[in-house]
């Protein structure tokens, strides 16, 4: 009887490695959004309305003084919230709560602290967020994506060389796995408009993802 030589007859199986690549720039933000609150309290809410836009009126008014344009000066929300309190098991209305919150985009971050005093120097009683960010981010993402791609080959390279695999050197499969857009953020409350406020940037990083598959 005859027997054909099986392991001729199999078809080669292509065999593959799959690897994560990372890469992360850092940049300097170019402008920073700041959101600037004012919030009144008091029993009539027409009187408490009437006092919070004279004094968000005058911290605009106190911002455009500052160069900042009016384009730049956004209202981010306005809110009319009844105000209660508990007392011996009982909800006891106390009055209303007006909050009038714009966002202000500075692109000239030297001002961020000169801003924020004056803000508050006109009746701004919250600052709630500052963002740093940038303007050309896709520029940053574009190497950051470049030095991931460097970075899988480099994975792929040591992992065949360790295990004496025969890595065909272009990949089969590049997936791009996407992030938020970075922002360097800081939250803050109250502020003591008697004390200076510093604020440092820093940078930011800008990072990118990829999965690549090579076949050996």
């Amino acid at each position: 009887m005859y027997y054909a030589n099986v392991s001729q007859q199999l078809p080669h199986t292509s065999r593959v490695i799959e690897v994560t690549g990372n890469g992360k720039v850092m940049a300097t933000p170019n402008y920073v959004q700041i959101q600037i609150e004012v919030q009144t309290r008091g029993k009539n809410v027409q009187e408490v309305q009437q006092e919070n836009a004279i004094i968000m009126n005058r911290v605009i008014q106190s911002l455009l003084a500052l160069h900042i344009p009016r384009e730049n000066i956004q209202t981010a929300f306005y809110t009319i919230t009844p105000v209660y309190d508990y007392e011996d098991g009982k909800q006891i209305f106390k009055g209303y709560e007006v909050t009038n919150a714009i966002t202000v985009k500075i692109t000239d971050t030297s001002q961020i602290g000169e801003i924020i005093d004056t803000a508050v120097e006109n009746g701004a009683n919250r600052i709630s967020s500052i963002q740093f960010n940038i303007d050309n981010v896709d520029t940053y993402y574009q190497q950051a994506l470049s030095l991931a791609l460097q970075n899988a080959q480099m994975k792929a390279k040591t992992i065949a060389e360790t295990m004496h695999l025969p890595l065909q050197p272009q990949p089969i499969e590049i997936v791009e796995e996407l992030e938020k857009s970075p922002v360097l953020y800081r939250s803050m409350a109250m502020i003591d408009s008697k004390i200076s406020t510093p604020i440092e940037q820093g940078q930011i990083a800008i990072n990118a993802t990829v999965r690549v598959k090579f076949q050996y």
